[in-house]
Protein backbone atom coordinates (compact mmCIF):
# COMPACT_ATOMS: atom_id res chain seq x y z
CA UNK A 1 0.00 0.00 0.00
CA UNK A 2 1.47 3.36 -1.07
CA UNK A 3 2.03 6.23 1.35
CA UNK A 4 -0.69 8.34 -0.30
CA UNK A 5 -3.29 5.59 0.16
CA UNK A 6 -2.23 5.11 3.79
CA UNK A 7 -2.51 8.85 4.36
CA UNK A 8 -5.97 8.91 2.78
CA UNK A 9 -7.15 5.94 4.86
CA UNK A 10 -5.90 7.64 8.02
CA UNK A 11 -7.08 11.20 7.36
CA UNK A 12 -10.39 10.69 5.56
CA UNK A 13 -12.30 9.31 8.59
CA UNK A 14 -10.97 12.26 10.59
CA UNK A 15 -12.17 14.63 7.87
CA UNK A 16 -15.66 13.11 7.95
CA UNK A 17 -15.74 13.31 11.75
CA UNK A 18 -14.74 16.99 11.69
CA UNK A 19 -17.44 17.69 9.08
CA UNK A 20 -19.97 15.84 11.20
CA UNK A 21 -19.12 18.00 14.25
CA UNK A 22 -19.15 21.15 12.15
CA UNK A 23 -22.68 20.46 10.90
CA UNK A 24 -23.94 21.02 14.47
CA UNK A 25 -22.31 24.46 14.79
CA UNK A 26 -24.05 27.71 13.91
CA UNK A 27 -25.95 30.72 15.17
CA UNK A 28 -29.58 30.74 16.35
CA UNK A 29 -30.88 31.19 12.80
CA UNK A 30 -29.03 28.07 11.70
CA UNK A 31 -30.36 26.04 14.65
CA UNK A 32 -33.92 27.26 14.05
CA UNK A 33 -33.75 26.42 10.33
CA UNK A 34 -32.32 22.96 10.97
CA UNK A 35 -34.85 22.25 13.71
CA UNK A 36 -37.82 23.17 11.50
CA UNK A 37 -36.50 21.07 8.61
CA UNK A 38 -35.91 18.12 10.95
CA UNK A 39 -39.49 18.33 12.30
CA UNK A 40 -41.00 18.42 8.79
CA UNK A 41 -38.75 15.57 7.65
CA UNK A 42 -39.80 13.44 10.64
CA UNK A 43 -43.48 14.10 9.89
CA UNK A 44 -42.79 12.94 6.35
CA UNK A 45 -41.01 9.83 7.59
CA UNK A 46 -43.98 9.02 9.82
CA UNK A 47 -46.34 9.44 6.84
CA UNK A 48 -44.16 7.18 4.71
CA UNK A 49 -44.12 4.55 7.47
CA UNK A 50 -47.92 4.62 7.38
CA UNK A 51 -47.85 4.22 3.60
CA UNK A 52 -45.31 1.39 3.85
CA UNK A 53 -47.64 -0.54 6.18
CA UNK A 54 -50.97 0.18 4.48
CA UNK A 55 -49.80 0.51 0.88
CA UNK A 56 -50.55 3.10 -1.80
CA UNK A 57 -54.16 3.18 -0.65
CA UNK A 58 -53.01 6.05 1.59
CA UNK A 59 -52.38 8.14 -1.56
CA UNK A 60 -54.82 9.65 -4.02
CA UNK A 61 -53.57 7.45 -6.87
CA UNK A 62 -55.97 4.97 -8.44
CA UNK A 63 -56.02 2.33 -11.18
CA UNK A 64 -56.96 5.10 -13.61
CA UNK A 65 -54.36 7.65 -12.42
CA UNK A 66 -51.35 5.61 -11.36
CA UNK A 67 -48.80 8.45 -11.28
CA UNK A 68 -49.30 11.52 -9.14
CA UNK A 69 -47.46 13.86 -6.81
CA UNK A 70 -44.43 11.61 -6.36
CA UNK A 71 -43.65 11.34 -10.07
CA UNK A 72 -44.45 15.04 -10.56
CA UNK A 73 -41.78 15.97 -8.01
CA UNK A 74 -39.38 13.43 -9.49
CA UNK A 75 -39.76 14.98 -12.96
CA UNK A 76 -39.21 18.48 -11.61
CA UNK A 77 -36.15 17.55 -9.57
CA UNK A 78 -34.46 15.79 -12.48
CA UNK A 79 -34.50 19.20 -14.13
CA UNK A 80 -33.08 20.90 -11.04
CA UNK A 81 -30.24 18.37 -11.03
CA UNK A 82 -29.55 18.86 -14.74
CA UNK A 83 -29.50 22.65 -14.32
CA UNK A 84 -26.17 22.46 -12.46
CA UNK A 85 -24.60 22.29 -15.91
CA UNK A 86 -25.58 25.94 -16.38
CA UNK A 87 -22.85 26.80 -13.88
CA UNK A 88 -20.40 24.21 -15.15
CA UNK A 89 -20.47 25.26 -18.82
CA UNK A 90 -19.64 28.98 -18.26
CA UNK A 91 -16.81 28.05 -15.86
CA UNK A 92 -15.11 25.12 -17.60
CA UNK A 93 -15.96 25.86 -21.25
CA UNK A 94 -16.05 29.67 -21.40
CA UNK A 95 -13.67 30.31 -18.45
CA UNK A 96 -16.08 32.59 -16.61
CA UNK A 97 -14.18 33.72 -13.52
CA UNK A 98 -17.21 35.26 -11.80
CA UNK A 99 -18.85 31.85 -11.40
CA UNK A 100 -15.68 29.89 -10.67
CA UNK A 101 -16.01 29.93 -6.88
CA UNK A 102 -19.75 29.26 -7.06
CA UNK A 103 -19.88 26.21 -9.32
CA UNK A 104 -19.38 23.88 -6.34
CA UNK A 105 -22.76 24.95 -4.94
CA UNK A 106 -24.50 24.03 -8.19
CA UNK A 107 -22.87 20.60 -8.16
CA UNK A 108 -23.84 20.04 -4.53
CA UNK A 109 -27.41 20.98 -5.46
CA UNK A 110 -27.30 18.39 -8.26
CA UNK A 111 -26.21 15.70 -5.79
CA UNK A 112 -29.05 16.53 -3.40
CA UNK A 113 -31.62 16.78 -6.21
CA UNK A 114 -30.74 13.32 -7.55
CA UNK A 115 -30.96 11.82 -4.05
CA UNK A 116 -34.40 13.40 -3.67
CA UNK A 117 -35.38 11.98 -7.07
CA UNK A 118 -34.46 8.49 -5.88
CA UNK A 119 -36.46 9.03 -2.68
CA UNK A 120 -39.55 10.05 -4.65
CA UNK A 121 -39.18 6.98 -6.87
CA UNK A 122 -38.90 4.83 -3.73
CA UNK A 123 -42.06 6.40 -2.31
CA UNK A 124 -43.90 5.80 -5.58
CA UNK A 125 -42.93 2.12 -5.74
CA UNK A 126 -45.24 1.23 -2.88
CA UNK A 127 -43.23 -1.93 -2.22
CA UNK A 128 -39.57 -0.84 -2.32
CA UNK A 129 -38.58 -4.25 -0.95
CA UNK A 130 -39.40 -5.62 -4.40
CA UNK A 131 -37.11 -3.21 -6.22
CA UNK A 132 -34.63 -6.02 -6.79
CA UNK A 133 -37.05 -7.58 -9.29
CA UNK A 134 -36.30 -4.72 -11.67
CA UNK A 135 -32.57 -5.22 -11.23
CA UNK A 136 -32.90 -8.92 -11.97
CA UNK A 137 -34.79 -8.07 -15.17
CA UNK A 138 -32.68 -5.12 -16.26
CA UNK A 139 -33.69 -5.49 -19.95
CA UNK A 140 -30.90 -3.30 -21.25
CA UNK A 141 -30.88 -1.58 -23.76
CA UNK A 142 -34.55 -2.01 -24.74
CA UNK A 143 -36.19 -0.57 -21.61
CA UNK A 144 -36.18 3.25 -21.33
CA UNK A 145 -36.71 2.82 -17.59
CA UNK A 146 -33.39 0.98 -17.43
CA UNK A 147 -31.72 3.85 -19.25
CA UNK A 148 -33.22 6.26 -16.70
CA UNK A 149 -31.84 4.22 -13.79
CA UNK A 150 -28.36 4.26 -15.34
CA UNK A 151 -28.55 7.97 -16.20
CA UNK A 152 -29.65 9.10 -12.73
CA UNK A 153 -27.21 6.98 -10.76
CA UNK A 154 -24.35 7.72 -13.14
CA UNK A 155 -24.95 11.46 -12.83
CA UNK A 156 -25.04 11.13 -9.05
CA UNK A 157 -21.68 9.33 -9.00
CA UNK A 158 -20.10 11.88 -11.36
CA UNK A 159 -21.11 14.84 -9.19
CA UNK A 160 -20.14 13.05 -5.98
CA UNK A 161 -16.66 12.46 -7.40
CA UNK A 162 -16.23 16.04 -8.66
CA UNK A 163 -17.48 17.68 -5.46
CA UNK A 164 -15.70 15.24 -3.17
CA UNK A 165 -12.38 15.54 -4.97
CA UNK A 166 -12.37 19.36 -5.07
CA UNK A 167 -13.37 19.68 -1.41
CA UNK A 168 -10.81 17.06 -0.36
CA UNK A 169 -8.04 18.90 -2.24
CA UNK A 170 -9.04 22.21 -0.64
CA UNK A 171 -9.04 20.54 2.78
CA UNK A 172 -5.50 19.25 2.18
CA UNK A 173 -4.29 22.54 0.66
CA UNK A 174 -3.51 20.84 -2.65
CA UNK A 175 -4.05 22.05 -6.19
CA UNK A 176 -6.51 19.66 -7.86
CA UNK A 177 -4.97 17.54 -10.60
CA UNK A 178 -6.93 18.35 -13.74
CA UNK A 179 -6.83 14.85 -15.15
CA UNK A 180 -8.66 13.59 -12.06
CA UNK A 181 -11.70 15.86 -12.46
CA UNK A 182 -11.77 17.84 -15.75
CA UNK A 183 -12.66 14.78 -17.90
CA UNK A 184 -15.45 13.97 -15.45
CA UNK A 185 -16.72 17.56 -15.70
CA UNK A 186 -17.16 17.32 -19.47
CA UNK A 187 -18.75 13.89 -19.18
CA UNK A 188 -21.12 15.36 -16.58
CA UNK A 189 -22.14 18.13 -19.01
CA UNK A 190 -23.30 15.60 -21.58
CA UNK A 191 -24.74 13.38 -18.85
CA UNK A 192 -26.80 16.26 -17.42
CA UNK A 193 -28.51 16.72 -20.77
CA UNK A 194 -29.04 12.97 -21.05
CA UNK A 195 -30.77 12.52 -17.67
CA UNK A 196 -33.59 14.89 -18.59
CA UNK A 197 -33.76 13.72 -22.19
CA UNK A 198 -34.07 10.08 -21.11
CA UNK A 199 -36.74 11.05 -18.55
CA UNK A 200 -38.65 12.83 -21.33
CA UNK A 201 -38.36 9.75 -23.56
CA UNK A 202 -39.77 7.71 -20.69
CA UNK A 203 -43.03 9.65 -21.14
CA UNK A 204 -43.13 10.34 -24.88
CA UNK A 205 -42.39 6.68 -25.62
CA UNK A 206 -45.64 5.51 -24.02
CA UNK A 207 -47.95 5.09 -26.98
CA UNK A 208 -51.04 4.53 -24.81
CA UNK A 209 -50.79 8.10 -23.45
CA UNK A 210 -51.35 10.46 -26.44
CA UNK A 211 -50.84 13.55 -24.26
CA UNK A 212 -47.14 12.66 -24.01
CA UNK A 213 -46.66 11.57 -27.62
CA UNK A 214 -44.84 14.68 -28.74
CA UNK A 215 -41.29 15.31 -29.95
CA UNK A 216 -41.37 18.65 -28.10
CA UNK A 217 -41.40 16.99 -24.65
CA UNK A 218 -37.60 16.55 -24.46
CA UNK A 219 -36.73 20.14 -25.56
CA UNK A 220 -39.40 21.48 -23.18
CA UNK A 221 -37.90 19.49 -20.34
CA UNK A 222 -34.44 20.91 -20.99
CA UNK A 223 -35.67 24.50 -21.41
CA UNK A 224 -37.73 24.37 -18.22
CA UNK A 225 -34.81 22.79 -16.35
CA UNK A 226 -32.39 25.50 -17.48
CA UNK A 227 -34.91 28.11 -16.31
CA UNK A 228 -36.07 26.79 -12.93
CA UNK A 229 -32.71 25.33 -11.89
CA UNK A 230 -30.59 28.50 -12.26
CA UNK A 231 -33.47 30.51 -10.75
CA UNK A 232 -33.25 28.32 -7.65
CA UNK A 233 -29.46 28.72 -7.66
CA UNK A 234 -29.83 32.53 -7.81
CA UNK A 235 -31.97 32.47 -4.67
CA UNK A 236 -29.67 29.96 -2.97
CA UNK A 237 -26.53 31.99 -3.64
CA UNK A 238 -28.13 35.09 -2.15
CA UNK A 239 -29.10 33.18 0.99
CA UNK A 240 -25.54 31.82 1.25
CA UNK A 241 -24.10 35.31 0.83
CA UNK A 242 -26.45 36.84 3.42
CA UNK A 243 -25.98 34.09 6.01
CA UNK A 244 -22.27 33.30 5.66
CA UNK A 245 -20.71 36.29 3.92
CA UNK A 246 -19.42 34.09 1.09
CA UNK A 247 -18.55 36.37 -1.88
CA UNK A 248 -21.16 36.25 -4.64
CA UNK A 249 -20.55 38.93 -7.28
CA UNK A 250 -23.28 40.85 -9.07
CA UNK A 251 -21.78 39.72 -12.39
CA UNK A 252 -22.35 36.09 -11.40
CA UNK A 253 -26.01 36.79 -10.62
CA UNK A 254 -26.32 38.74 -13.89
CA UNK A 255 -24.90 35.81 -15.87
CA UNK A 256 -27.37 33.39 -14.31
CA UNK A 257 -30.19 35.89 -14.89
CA UNK A 258 -29.36 35.95 -18.62
CA UNK A 259 -29.43 32.14 -18.78
CA UNK A 260 -32.76 32.03 -16.95
CA UNK A 261 -34.34 34.65 -19.23
CA UNK A 262 -33.40 32.86 -22.45
CA UNK A 263 -34.39 29.43 -21.13
CA UNK A 264 -37.76 30.65 -19.84
CA UNK A 265 -38.52 32.33 -23.17
CA UNK A 266 -37.75 29.10 -25.05
CA UNK A 267 -39.84 27.08 -22.60
CA UNK A 268 -42.88 29.32 -23.06
CA UNK A 269 -42.45 29.27 -26.85
CA UNK A 270 -42.39 25.46 -26.85
CA UNK A 271 -45.45 25.38 -24.60
CA UNK A 272 -47.27 27.71 -27.00
CA UNK A 273 -46.31 25.48 -29.94
CA UNK A 274 -47.68 22.46 -28.09
CA UNK A 275 -50.94 24.25 -27.25
CA UNK A 276 -51.38 25.34 -30.89
CA UNK A 277 -50.83 21.80 -32.17
CA UNK A 278 -53.26 20.31 -29.65
CA UNK A 279 -56.14 22.74 -30.14
CA UNK A 280 -55.87 23.90 -33.76
CA UNK A 281 -55.87 20.39 -35.18
CA UNK A 282 -58.72 19.32 -32.88
CA UNK A 283 -57.88 15.60 -32.98
CA UNK A 284 -58.91 13.02 -30.39
CA UNK A 285 -55.43 13.30 -28.94
CA UNK A 286 -56.29 16.76 -27.60
CA UNK A 287 -58.84 15.47 -25.07
CA UNK A 288 -56.30 15.44 -22.20
CA UNK A 289 -55.19 18.95 -23.14
CA UNK A 290 -58.79 20.14 -23.07
CA UNK A 291 -59.19 18.66 -19.60
CA UNK A 292 -56.03 20.43 -18.43
CA UNK A 293 -56.78 23.90 -19.83
CA UNK A 294 -60.58 24.11 -19.89
CA UNK A 295 -61.99 21.08 -18.08
CA UNK A 296 -63.86 18.09 -19.47
CA UNK A 297 -67.51 17.20 -18.82
CA UNK A 298 -67.62 19.19 -15.60
CA UNK A 299 -64.25 17.96 -14.33
CA UNK A 300 -61.76 20.82 -13.96
CA UNK A 301 -59.52 20.19 -10.95
CA UNK A 302 -56.32 21.23 -12.76
CA UNK A 303 -57.66 24.22 -14.71
CA UNK A 304 -56.89 26.88 -12.04
CA UNK A 305 -53.47 25.33 -11.48
CA UNK A 306 -52.28 25.42 -15.10
CA UNK A 307 -53.53 28.96 -15.69
CA UNK A 308 -51.82 30.04 -12.46
CA UNK A 309 -48.60 28.49 -13.78
CA UNK A 310 -48.93 30.36 -17.08
CA UNK A 311 -49.59 33.63 -15.23
CA UNK A 312 -46.57 33.14 -12.95
CA UNK A 313 -44.24 32.29 -15.85
CA UNK A 314 -45.55 35.23 -17.89
CA UNK A 315 -44.94 37.61 -14.99
CA UNK A 316 -41.44 36.18 -14.53
CA UNK A 317 -40.55 36.56 -18.22
CA UNK A 318 -41.85 40.14 -18.42
CA UNK A 319 -40.02 41.08 -15.22
CA UNK A 320 -36.75 39.56 -16.46
CA UNK A 321 -36.98 41.30 -19.84
CA UNK A 322 -37.48 44.75 -18.29
CA UNK A 323 -35.01 46.96 -16.43
CA UNK A 324 -37.09 46.37 -13.29
CA UNK A 325 -35.22 43.08 -12.76
CA UNK A 326 -32.11 45.07 -11.83
CA UNK A 327 -33.83 45.52 -8.52
CA UNK A 328 -32.89 42.51 -6.43
CA UNK A 329 -36.39 42.14 -4.96
CA UNK A 330 -38.01 42.08 -8.41
CA UNK A 331 -35.43 39.53 -9.59
CA UNK A 332 -36.09 37.32 -6.58
CA UNK A 333 -39.88 37.59 -7.09
CA UNK A 334 -39.46 36.61 -10.75
CA UNK A 335 -37.26 33.64 -9.83
CA UNK A 336 -39.72 32.47 -7.17
CA UNK A 337 -42.68 32.83 -9.58
CA UNK A 338 -40.78 30.86 -12.21
CA UNK A 339 -39.84 28.07 -9.79
CA UNK A 340 -43.47 27.62 -8.70
CA UNK A 341 -44.89 28.06 -12.21
CA UNK A 342 -42.61 25.48 -13.79
CA UNK A 343 -43.23 23.06 -10.91
CA UNK A 344 -46.97 23.21 -11.65
CA UNK A 345 -46.59 23.10 -15.43
CA UNK A 346 -43.96 20.38 -15.50
CA UNK A 347 -45.28 18.39 -12.57
CA UNK A 348 -49.02 18.13 -12.06
CA UNK A 349 -49.75 19.85 -15.38
CA UNK A 350 -47.80 17.24 -17.34
CA UNK A 351 -48.18 13.98 -15.42
CA UNK A 352 -51.83 13.81 -14.32
CA UNK A 353 -53.65 14.92 -17.53
CA UNK A 354 -52.09 12.06 -19.52
CA UNK A 355 -54.23 9.64 -17.47
CA UNK A 356 -57.49 11.56 -17.97
CA UNK A 357 -59.54 10.19 -19.61
CA UNK A 358 -58.39 6.60 -19.28
CA UNK A 359 -58.04 4.34 -22.36
CA UNK A 360 -61.59 3.16 -21.54
CA UNK A 361 -62.90 6.74 -21.53
CA UNK A 362 -63.28 7.01 -17.74
CA UNK A 363 -62.74 10.40 -16.12
CA UNK A 364 -61.32 9.87 -12.64
CA UNK A 365 -59.68 12.98 -11.21
CA UNK A 366 -56.64 12.81 -8.99
CA UNK A 367 -56.47 14.64 -5.66
CA UNK A 368 -53.41 14.08 -3.41
CA UNK A 369 -54.15 12.92 0.13
CA UNK A 370 -52.76 14.58 3.25
CA UNK A 371 -50.48 11.59 3.81
CA UNK A 372 -49.12 11.93 0.29
CA UNK A 373 -48.45 15.64 0.79
CA UNK A 374 -46.68 14.95 4.09
CA UNK A 375 -44.38 12.41 2.41
CA UNK A 376 -43.53 14.94 -0.32
CA UNK A 377 -42.86 17.81 2.09
CA UNK A 378 -40.79 15.43 4.22
CA UNK A 379 -38.56 14.54 1.26
CA UNK A 380 -38.18 18.21 0.33
CA UNK A 381 -37.29 19.05 3.94
CA UNK A 382 -34.75 16.23 4.02
CA UNK A 383 -33.22 17.51 0.79
CA UNK A 384 -32.94 21.06 2.12
CA UNK A 385 -31.48 19.68 5.35
CA UNK A 386 -28.85 17.75 3.45
CA UNK A 387 -27.99 20.69 1.19
CA UNK A 388 -27.68 23.02 4.19
CA UNK A 389 -25.23 20.61 5.85
CA UNK A 390 -23.17 20.25 2.67
CA UNK A 391 -22.94 24.03 2.25
CA UNK A 392 -22.22 24.48 5.97
CA UNK A 393 -19.27 22.08 5.70
CA UNK A 394 -17.98 23.25 2.32
CA UNK A 395 -17.68 26.99 3.00
CA UNK A 396 -15.12 26.72 5.86
CA UNK A 397 -13.03 24.45 3.64
CA UNK A 398 -13.13 26.94 0.77
CA UNK A 399 -12.37 29.82 3.14
CA UNK A 400 -9.33 27.92 4.48
CA UNK A 401 -10.78 27.74 8.00
CA UNK A 402 -11.15 23.95 7.99
CA UNK A 403 -7.86 22.44 6.87
CA UNK A 404 -6.04 19.21 7.53
CA UNK A 405 -3.51 20.78 9.91
CA UNK A 406 -5.64 23.62 11.28
CA UNK A 407 -7.95 23.52 14.29
CA UNK A 408 -11.43 24.83 13.52
CA UNK A 409 -13.21 25.96 16.66
CA UNK A 410 -16.65 24.41 17.07
CA UNK A 411 -17.75 26.58 19.96
CA UNK A 412 -20.88 28.48 18.81
CA UNK A 413 -19.71 31.84 20.22
CA UNK A 414 -16.37 31.57 18.42
CA UNK A 415 -18.20 30.57 15.23
CA UNK A 416 -20.46 33.63 15.41
CA UNK A 417 -17.46 35.92 15.86
CA UNK A 418 -15.67 34.31 12.88
CA UNK A 419 -18.81 34.54 10.76
CA UNK A 420 -19.31 38.24 11.60
CA UNK A 421 -15.66 38.92 10.75
CA UNK A 422 -15.95 37.10 7.42
CA UNK A 423 -19.09 39.00 6.45
CA UNK A 424 -17.44 42.33 7.25
CA UNK A 425 -14.37 41.43 5.20
CA UNK A 426 -16.52 40.38 2.23
CA UNK A 427 -18.26 43.77 2.45
CA UNK A 428 -14.92 45.60 2.54
CA UNK A 429 -15.16 46.64 6.20
CA UNK A 430 -12.42 46.08 8.76
CA UNK A 431 -13.65 43.85 11.60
Amino acid sequence: MSDSIKEFAREYPRFLYRCFRLSFVGDWKYYTWMFLLSVVALFGLNAYAKQFVQGLVTTGMTDQVSWGLYIANFTYLVGIAAAAVMLVIPVYVYKNKDLHNLVIFGELLAVVAIIMCLLFITADLGRPDRFHHMLLRFNFPISILTWDVIALNGYLLLNLHICGYLIWCAYNKRTPTKKFYIPFVFVAIAWAISIHTVTAFLYSGLGARPFWNSAVIAPRFLASAFAAGPALIILTLQVIKASTGYPVSDKAISTLKGIVTVALGINMFLLGSEVFTEFYTGTSHSVSAKYLFFGLHGHSALVPWIWSAIALNTFALIALLTPASRNRWILNAACLAMIVGIWIEKGMGLIVPAFIPSPLGEIVEYVPTLNEVLVCTGIWAFGLLMYTILVRVTIPVLYGDLLVDKVYHTDPSIFEAKQSSSMQESAGVSP
